[in-house]
């Protein structure tokens, strides 16, 4: 206990400093400014000020990232609520009964809550933080490369099959990022792989280009296209927040039961925080006396998926720092960040570098209260910010994300990149593919890769040891199984479609 407090004293004196204050203040704002604009999302807003990262020490900037990811999170709520426009893809399930109490003019008790919600769910999600790293660290210190190789396979065919619609297209997405992170040269011979002709591309594709296209610009082209200005006119005062006793009480267990499904989701590599708030809204309408007042401006329908939104994002952190996979696409950025700052993620992070584990961890109670101070009086600033007009918001935007994608190598030719997979990344959504494993197997690609190489090595070549290693053995079987659930899962649906097909004849 003593170690873990003096752990936490040094979070804390680390996350205390003027700089690492000042950035956390500027991530939790500048995320929530851009959460708010209808379907931008946490992806995009961490991948905008990647490059501003790089310019910082890896703590600070980690700290930022961080306050930008759950920043953004929060805002997302806000265009929810009031226009029936998610901000973030996590953010959608709070429309359903947050715009209802818009209706009702109950706005700013929705916005109340959320703040509220959003605030508990992050402090339980901080608190697993501190209790399961740890253990997990301890455990994940007896890998090898052959394990690390079987649990980045696994991770990999997690992301691209567990939260996808269809497992067959993320299955290729990942493929995609795979391909993506294996140009250049290569560590081991020197012989430049995909490189097409072009030497800029001997160091590799730019992570700031796939990041910044496929989630920046190219979600900016989809709200362009799809989101229309809707001004917000209601009038939103500080008594009109105040929740009742009843509200209260109804909102209480729902905060506690978001919180622990979204930060148990939260924490499996590459599940992200979505499936956690749907999962959690769905519960309360089950369990509800009243199910029928869900859809019609329920409290319960904010408070439980709000919870587990903010509960998500701070523990998927974990399997991201103690085991170097992403929880989530956005933690894949700022996995990329770190590995650009030259240093890795993983069990040794917390050994190696415990002023910047456990000043990322301090910090998230510094940016939670900041979300929890700030974000109620300058409830009004948002509302001012949802009547710009997005025609002259999203070109800014996509400008400002072009010039932070110059100034980290000075090439136009990475310009031309970030353009290209905006154009790309859109188009894929177009044809509904998920976007979110490509970047994650972009990231997870040279590290699967070199563990693989590693393990080849000390078997000399004898592939049957990855599975008479009991760790390897497990996760390599599990994702063998998860393979063939997805299998069967695509060779029913087609049936189902054939089926119906039939009796239409």
């Amino acid at each position: 206990m003593s170690e873990i407090g003096a752990n936490i004293l040094l979070g804390f004196d680390t996350a205390l400093s003027y700089s690492n204050v000042m950035y956390c203040f500027i991530g939790v704002f500048v995320g929530t400014f851009i959460g708010v604009l209808p379907g931008i999302g946490s992806l995009a807003a961490v991948s905008m000020l990647l490059p501003i990262s790089f310019y910082l020490e890896p703590t600070t900037a980690l700290v930022m990232l961080g306050g930008v990811y759950y920043g953004a999170e929060y805002g997302g709520s806000t265009s929810s609520i009031l226009l029936n426009l998610p901000g973030t893809p996590s953010n959608a399930i709070t429309c359903l009964d947050g715009y209802p109490m818009t209706l009702k003019g109950r706005a700013g008790l929705a916005l109340f809550m959320t703040t509220i919600a959003s605030f508990f769910g992050g402090s339980l999600g901080i608190i697993a933080l501190y209790v399961l790293a740890p253990v997990i660290v301890s455990v994940a210190l007896a890998f090898g490369p052959a394990e690390y190789f079987a649990l980045i396979t696994f991770g990999l065919v997690a992301a691209a099959t567990v939260a996808q619609d269809s497992p067959a297209k993320g299955l290729a997405m990942v493929c995609l990022g795979l391909l993506l992170g294996f140009v250049g040269l290569d560590l081991d011979t020197g012989v430049p792989r995909f490189e097409f002709g072009f030497y800029e591309l001997h160091d590799g594709i730019s992570f700031i280009a796939v990041a910044m296209g496929m989630f920046g610009i190219s979600e900016v082209i989809g709200a362009i296209s799809v989101a229309k200005h809707r001004p917000f006119n209601q009038k939103v005062t500080f008594r009109s927040m105040i929740p009742t006793r009843q509200e209260i009480r109804q909102s209480i267990m729902p905060m506690f039961r978001g919180a622990g499904i979204g930060g148990l989701f939260g924490a499996l590599p590459g599940t992200g925080p979505s499936i956690g708030t749907f999962i959690g809204y769905s519960l309360e309408r089950r369990i509800s006396k009243d199910p029928s007042r869900f859809g019609k401006g329920a409290i319960e329908g904010i408070a439980s998926p709000e919870s587990a939104n903010n509960a998500a994002v701070q523990t998927a952190f974990i399997p991201t720092l103690t085991l170097g996979i992403p929880g989530s696409a956005t933690m894949a950025v700022m996995l990329g960040a770190l590995i650009v700052h030259g240093i890795t993620p993983g069990p040794s992070l917390m050994a190696d570098r415990p002023d910047l584990f456990w000043g990322v961890a301090a910090s998230f109670w510094i940016g939670n209260l900041f979300l929890l101070v700030l974000n109620i009086p300058m409830i009004g600033l948002w509302i001012r910010v949802l009547k710009i007009p997005y025609r002259f918001l999203y070109p800014a935007i996509i400008v400002l994300i072009c010039i932070g994608v110059y100034t980290v190598r000075e090439t136009t030719f990475d310009v031309f990149l970030v353009v290209g997979f905006g154009f790309l990344g859109y188009i894929l959504r177009l044809l509904k593919f998920e976007l979110a494993p490509v970047l994650i197997g972009f990231i997870l690609g040279p590290m699967i890769e070199e563990n693989l190489r590693r393990a080849s090595l000390i078997f000399r070549g004898d592939f049957t040891q990855f599975l008479m290693r009991p760790i390897s053995g497990i996760l390599l079987g599990i994702t063998f199984a998860l393979l063939l659930w997805t299998a069967w899962t695509i060779i029913k649906g087609r049936r189902r479609k054939l089926t119906g097909l039939t009796n239409e004849d």
